[in-house]
């Protein structure tokens, strides 16, 4: 069985650097304490400098990438993010679809324009789908984490797709991770579903003590 990978989505949190620097160190210790999942930081733009010095079993990751490079304000290129140590982006995430618009063809760019250009049937190790329903987005009024039924059969649609994309045999190579409202209270009951290798976390991944409690729970499959 594969390492499970448990990423931390910080969205637009914490206010200061002083707050990410704790959030970091945390992060970073318990992955060097529970090594048996990799763990992924991905801060805001702002703080990407500062959490790239602290984290070293920890990988950094960044929340958005654009699709170009040039003069496009406020937006960050693919290189810029490579040159800061960023192993890991997030595409498409649905706070942007629904709070800023952000289409299927923007992502489709976003995601052609970068890394993923030309990607072989043998890279798709690289590959990370996170499945995040919007009504368990923990921002959302009246959130609630989906079933543990529900989210295997999303995952299963959607490797089936891959399959029939590039073939089972490279579609299994993708890493299928369940994101909504993910807690230590709660994650183990996705963990431990055949066909999902991870969590995408919000809100938890701000309170150091329960984020360690989630890397602990995935370190022990």
């Amino acid at each position: 069985m594969r390492k499970p990978l448990i990423i931390a989505n910080w969205k637009s949190n914490p206010l200061t650097l002083k707050e990410a620097v704790v959030l970091a160190r945390s992060a970073e210790k318990y992955s060097k304490i529970f090594r048996g999942a990799d763990v992924v930081v991905a801060p805001p733009f702002l703080f990407i400098s500062a959490v790239s010095k602290i984290l070293r079993q920890a990988k950094l990751g960044a929340q958005d990438v654009f699709w170009a490079e040039g003069p496009y304000t406020g937006e960050i290129s693919l290189r810029q993010l490579k040159n800061l140590g960023v192993r890991y982006v997030i595409v498409g995430h649905s706070s942007l679809r629904m709070t800023l618009g952000e289409t299927d063809e923007m992502v489709n760019k976003k995601i052609k324009k970068n890394s993923l250009k030309g990607v072989k049937k043998s890279q798709l190790e690289r590959v990370v789908v996170a499945y995040e329903p919007v009504w368990a987005i923990s921002t959302m009024p009246g959130a609630q984490v989906d079933t543990p039924q529900s989210a295997v059969r999303a995952l299963r649609y959607l490797r089936g797709i891959l399959s029939r994309m590039y073939g089972k045999k490279y579609a299994d190579k993708v890493k299928m991770l369940y994101g909504g409202s993910v807690s230590a209270k709660n994650a183990r009951q996705f963990l431990i579903l055949p066909g999902v290798d991870g969590a995408l976390v919000g809100g938890a991944s701000l309170r150091p003590q329960e984020f360690g409690e989630i890397i602990s729970q995935a370190s022990a499959f």
